[in-house]
Parts: C-alpha cells; structure tokens; sequence
C-alpha cells in the first residue's frame, strides 16, 4: 500500500516505521519544507531521540504528493487538522483510506477529528486510537490500538495495514467513545500532572482517573457513544498510560503548573504541543451545550484559562455535595 502520514511529529513518524516495518511505502509530510529536509539529511526525529529513520521513508512538504496514494494518515496536531484537511482535500484519490491518528476536539465546533476531516474531504474517516506513546511504537514496543469506524470493512483495512507482531489492532464500530476517550483522557492527564506536582499520592490519582471517566462517559453517552467503550483502550487503557507516564507532554505540564508554573510557560517548557490544554476548553464548552456534570474538566479549565489556583480548585472538588458513585446505584430492600 502506497501510504501518505501528513504530520511528521512523533507520532507520525512513529507509525510511518511501524508501516514500512508492515511492507508498505510511506512518504512523510511536514508543514514546513526546512523540517521535512532535515529529517531527510539527519534521518532523526528530535521526538524520538535515539531513534534511527529507515532509509526507505520518503519526505514531503508538498500537499500534492497525497495524489495517487492508497492511504492518507492524518497526524498533525488537532488545531491544524482541518487546515491540513482542506489543502489535501483536491488531492485525493476517489477511493483513498482516511486515518485520523490525532486526539482532540475542535474547540469552536466540537466536531471531532474524524468529523472535521470528512467535512472537508467528503469521505468517511477511521479513528485510530488507543494507549499508544510515539516513544515506545517507534521502538517496536508491544502495543494495542482500536481502529474505529462504523464502517466495518474500512476499518478492517486499516486493521490489515497497521497490523503486526508489534501493534495489534483491534476494530470497534464506536467512533464517538474511542474519539473521545482519546481527547478527554488529555485533560485527565493534564489534572493527573497538577495533582504531581502539589505532591499529592497515588490515592489522589486514582480517584482523579476514576471519576474523569465517569464523568467522560456521561458525556459520550449523551453524544451516542457506547459506555462500553470506555472501558477499553482508547478510554480507561489511553487514560492509564498517559497519567502515568512521563513520556506524557500532558502529565508534564500538569507537573509544573501544579509547582506553580504558569500555564503558558509550561507549555512552553514542555516543548511541544500540550493537546490537554486545548481539550479542556472543547470538552467544557461541550459539557455546558448538553448539561452534562463534569466537574472534573470544568476545574482544569479555570485552571487553564482563568487563573484559578490549583490547590483550590482541588479541595472544591473533594468538598463537593456528597452523591452515589454511579448514577445507576439500587439498593437491596
């Protein structure tokens, strides 16, 4: 399969290995011409330090180059999806396989990745997602993943293409949850990072990570997703990983605000793309449009967006009107 990664951060470069590792050809797209040339000449991807290219990856800066291709993998950050979206759009083939590989919701619409992609290219799009740091896929980690689409042929292709003894694919009708799970879990991961950095324990972060899915259910239930769902890989499997790790930009950033770092400065310590921060926003505004109780992502969006202290926000949160812990609790009589 001839097979287009349009974003050379480390997760797209991740997977154009993972592909070439799988036997197909993969040519990999960087926004800016001066990036793609130096991953060209080093064939080193400061993402994945020590980490050596294959020589058989072909670069690109050029958006024409997705013509004729088999398969066009979307891997940018989210905020640039739908820019990058529409540029390659009058380049696609008629039958060509879409992937969405990026986590995130787009904060004006709340449409997510997947939608925002098939809006502007007028084709279906699979989800790919799950419990996947770049690190670890590019150095043939065992590794599972969830390929989802309510389309099941297009998504076993994707499964067939990005299948191997190092990633296994799993398939799921359930676009909504995986998509998501894969969003949310960055803000749980940003919480989970502030939480560190007060110097709080694991009993802190498990009950965080417990209740940012429950109320991340509540909101995908409203929005068509299946509760089920987020028991698997890309909700409560993506939302382990990327709380514990530091491999997690989320977790680190969350770390240094809760040391009293500003939100802008650690993001910009971080040195790379904090997708939680934006997240935060999206999934909030999502919250107010449905009415759905989120108390977890309205405290990191103060945080993030209103300078709301930290510690504060956290004990507001354990003081909270004492409730069941599921909304289906019944009692024996």
């Amino acid at each position: 399969m001839n097979v287009l990664i349009a974003g050379s951060g480390g997760w797209g470069t991740a997977l154009a290995i993972r592909l070439l590792h799988n036997g197909h050809q993969v040519t990999l797209w960087s926004y800016c011409e001066s990036e793609s040339e130096q991953l060209a000449v080093t064939r080193q991807n400061p993402f994945l330090p020590g980490v050596a290219l294959p020589k058989e990856l072909r670069y690109t800066a050029e958006a024409s180059a997705a013509r004729e291709k088999d398969m066009v993998v979307f891997a940018t950050p989210s905020f640039a999806v739908r820019k990058t979206a529409r540029t390659f759009a009058p380049f696609l083939r008629e039958d060509v396989i879409l992937v969405s590989v990026t986590k995130g919701i787009e904060e004006n619409t709340g449409l997510r990745m997947s939608e925002l992609i098939a809006q502007e290219t007028g084709k279906r799009v699979v989800a790919l997602s799950g419990p996947s740091h770049a690190e670890e896929v590019s150095r043939g980690i065992p590794t599972g993943v969830v390929a989802a689409c309510a389309d099941k042929a297009l998504a076993e292709k994707v499964q067939s293409a990005f299948m191997s003894e190092q990633l296994r694919v799993y398939t799921c009708p359930d676009a909504i949850g995986v998509e998501l799970g894969a969003a949310h879990k960055n803000v749980i991961a940003l919480c989970a990072g502030v939480c560190d950095g007060l110097g709080f324990g694991d009993n802190t972060k498990a009950l965080l990570m417990t209740r940012g899915l429950a109320e991340l259910a509540r909101l995908g239930m409203i929005l068509g997703a299946s509760r089920e769902t987020f028991a698997g890989l890309a909700g409560v499997g993506d939302l382990i990983v990327t709380c514990t790790s530091m491999h997690s930009r989320n977790r680190r950033a969350g770390i240094l605000i809760g040391q009293g770092v500003g939100v802008q400065e650690a993001m910009q310590q971080v040195g790379a793309v904090v997708e939680g921060y934006y997240a935060a926003s999206a999934a909030w505004k999502l919250a107010k449009k449905h009415g759905v109780d989120m108390p977890i992502t309205r405290a990191a969006y103060e945080v993030l967006y209103e300078n709301r202290d930290p510690g504060e926000a956290l004990h507001a949160l354990m003081q909270r009107q004492k409730t069941t812990e599921t909304e289906y609790a019944e009692w024996a009589r």
